[in-house]
Order: structure tokens, then sequence, then C-alpha cells
């Protein structure tokens, strides 16, 4: 079993970074996406360098038996330093670990999911937008609201009034035969999945308010291990899921 240190920077101050991947028949999918991800999320942060060889061949080699699954990939700074500072020569902490994939993502990808509004908004931090770093706490306030929501998630919206994302996706729409995504220039996620779609289809980055978002044709969520999931209802406004279904097809996807 994998143990971290009391002192572990990523423990007492979120310094570090992960992301999650989908096994399916004992191999890692959009693995070289999530390697980007690591090496995005380690030159923003000014963490040394990383032996990804040794990471992809610890991953591939902890999934090779596993027919579908999740595997996580946390990378910490590791401990030293003096209160926030830095240390000097960081010696950095990597933790991967397996656990069963959601049930439930079949069940939403073929009857859509619902939506409410969060009623927690993300703050801005440009220097942190788009990774994927340990400081989760706000994702954490927006889960334990969704908990009191009658819906399967919920839409989350910046200080702003500007849509960004879900609990623990990125969102999608469909208008006039035209695909958007909101910009994610000062909060939010860039997913892997999304950043797969967005190289092989034609996909624009925009601002997204709540009205442009309920006028929509159709919305998706999408992330690395639930794929692309329509959205039947937000709050009082529905889609067509037919449709929806329908306009899904004609993304090029690629795992």
């Amino acid at each position: 079993m994998q143990q971290v240190s009391s002192r572990d920077r990523g423990l007492n101050y979120g310094d570090g970074f992960f992301t999650t991947v989908k096994i399916s028949a004992g191999k890692l999918e959009r693995w070289e996406g999530h390697l980007k991800r690591l090496a995005q999320c380690a030159n923003a942060l000014y963490f040394p360098e990383i032996d990804y060889r040794a990471l992809t061949e610890q991953c591939e080699c902890a999934s090779r038996e596993v027919a579908q699954g999740v595997l996580k990939v946390v990378i910490t700074r590791g401990e030293g330093g003096r209160g926030y500072g830095l240390p000097e020569e960081p010696q950095v902490t990597t933790l991967v670990s397996l656990s069963s994939y959601p049930a439930h993502y079949a069940r939403w990808h073929d009857e859509g999911v619902t939506l409410a509004l969060s009623d927690v908004r993300l703050g801005h931090q440009p220097m942190l937008a788009g990774l994927k770093t340990l400081n989760r706490l706000e994702q954490v306030l927006i889960k334990q609201n969704a908990a009191h929501k009658a819906a399967d998630d919920v839409l989350v919206l910046d200080l702003h009034g500007q849509v960004i994302e879900s609990s623990a996706a990125n969102i999608l729409i469909y208008k006039d035969k035209h695909w958007y995504t909101p910009d994610l220039s000062h909060c939010g996620i860039q997913g892997v999945f999304l950043s797969s779609l967005q190289q092989h289809n034609a996909i624009q980055t925009t601002s997204l308010s709540l009205e442009s978002v309920y006028v929509a044709d159709a919305v998706y969520l999408c992330n690395s291990l639930m794929g692309l999931v329509p959205v039947r209802q937000i709050e009082n406004h529905c889609f067509n899921l037919d449709k929806a279904h329908a306009w899904a097809k004609e993304l090029v996807v690629r795992s």
C-alpha cells in the first residue's frame, strides 16, 4: 500500500495535480492526452522534471488485468520547504490507484441526465484555470450542494454568471448546426475528453450565458470516464433526447 507523509505538500497545501483515466480491456484510454495534462500542470506549478516513461510503465502494469475501471494518478511536490516556500530540491511523490468504473454512466448515456443550478459559484484564478490541481475545495462544496438538489448533477456558473462546467464534467452545446464549449480561461478544468474532441471537431470556445444554454438545441456533459452524455433537462428547460443522440453521432470521438 502506498503511503503519504504527514508533511507532504500535497496534503498540507494542495501542492500537486492529478488525472483520472478510463481503463478498457486493460488499456489506458487517451493516455497521451492525460500525459499532456500532467505535463501542463507540472510546468505551470514549477515542478521538477518528471519521468513520464516510468510513470507510463507503472500505469500500464497496474491496468493490464483490468477489464473496465478507473486509474488515478496523483503527483505532489513531496516534503520540504519552509511554510509555503518551495524546497530547493523537491522529491516528487507519485501515487497510482485503481477503482471500479461508475455503473450509472451507462444509464446516463442512454437516458440522459437532469441538471439543477449550483448555488456555489467558481472564483477566478487565471494562473490555475484549466488545470486539475489538488485544490478542489470548490468542487467539494459543489458536490455537497448538489446532494440537496433533485437532479443527477448541477450546472456550475462563475462569479459573473457565465456557464463553466458541471460538478465534474465539461459542457458542450449544439446550436444551429454548430458546437460550442465554455471559455475556461479564468476558471474551470480543461478535460482530456474535451481536448480530444476539439482536436478532431470544429468546436468554438466562447463565453456562454445561462440563457444561451437554455435555448441550445442540445446540451452535453463530457469527461474521460463518462464520455459524451446528453442532458435532457436543466431546471424547467427540456431538450429532445433523440435529437441529442443523433447529433452526438456527428462528432468524431477517438480513444
